[in-house]
């Protein structure tokens, strides 16, 4: 792509960013990023998050998704927005690489949730409980190739699919980020094998421009032997 024509991509991208209903809404209500409205529109049209639940929130940063949890476990969610109101009525646990500006009430960890390292910090913060509902809106870095950025977003799916096998309740729920295109109808399968119910959800506050959606997997199916 020549200088100008990026330019003006750029441009285009900037604009229509400016001028989005959810970046507005996002800046009044005190969120991070457009993407806690993607989380709220799934949770209230599935009831996902309650007050007293353990919500482990993987590729936290920024911390959009973290705050919308924060105040749906504050009583006073009715007041809504980023900023956290209420004494938190349950607990968040946020992981990523990348480091996150603190989310009062919630713990962060900061690492690949893979390493062990990392595992023994989040036994310890999660101290003896499963949690009731595990989000992920992890995606890579896309290079642009197909069927390398599929495989590399299938990885992230496989990942909170196997981390909710291990540390989730058997009744609870995971709301994972894919995207439409290579590999979409195998990550459907995966939740199919893995979970007793799957919605696929294309929230109103996901650009139209964007293949991304979201899958929600519900009870999961018990493991072979």
């Amino acid at each position: 792509m020549n200088k100008s024509k990026s330019k003006k991509v750029n441009r285009a991208w900037l604009n229509d960013h400016v001028n989005d209903p959810y970046v507005k809404m996002a800046q009044r209500d005190g969120y991070r990023a457009r993407a806690a409205y993607k989380l709220k529109e799934i949770d209230e049209a599935l009831g996902l998050i309650k007050p007293g639940d353990l919500v482990v929130d993987l590729g936290s940063a920024p911390g959009a998704w973290s705050q919308y949890v924060r105040n749906r476990l504050s009583p006073r969610t009715a007041t809504g927005g980023g900023a956290a109101v209420g004494a938190l009525n349950g607990s968040i646990i946020a992981m990523d690489i990348l480091p996150m500006e603190p989310v009062e009430g919630a713990v962060f960890l900061q690492g690949d949730f893979r390493e062990p390292e990392l595992l023994e910090r989040l036994a310890s913060a999660m101290q003896g409980r499963l949690a009731d509902v595990v989000v992920s809106d992890m995606a890579p870095n896309l290079s642009g190739i197909a069927s390398a950025d599929a495989a590399r977003i299938t990885h992230l799916v496989e990942l909170a699919v196997d981390f909710s096998q291990r540390y989730m309740k058997p009744q609870g729920a995971l709301v994972a980020k894919v995207f439409h295109g290579s590999g979409y109808n195998e990550l459907v399968k995966l939740f199919k094998d893995s979970f007793q119910v799957v919605k696929p959800i294309k929230p109103k506050a996901s650009r139209d421009k964007s293949s991304e959606t979201f899958l929600v997997g519900l009870g999961l199916k018990a493991m072979g032997p």
